[in-house]
């Protein structure tokens, strides 16, 4: 009777050499070594855009206005 295990003899695994090692060139490397980089530098911007902030607080306001007219609503 044969078992097949899934760690295999290191003596007949092909691509090692004596000791376990791996000969250079058998494995791709780690990471790429030809990338440009992340693009052109661009000096950061500082604060939020005017659009979202305007409409935060414009939803903000629309919040507040509503339960302001609920709790008067529930005054009378």
């Amino acid at each position: 009777m044969s078992t097949n295990t899934p760690d295999p003899d290191p003596r007949n695994t092909p691509g090692l050499e004596p000791g376990g090692s791996v000969p250079p060139g058998e494995t791709p490397p780690g990471e790429a070594s030809t990338t440009s980089g992340a693009g052109p530098y661009r000096p950061l911007e500082r604060g939020w855009g005017k659009g979202p902030l305007v409409a935060i607080v414009a939803l903000a306001v629309l919040v507040a206005l509503f339960f302001l007219a609920y709790g008067i609503m529930l005054a009378l």
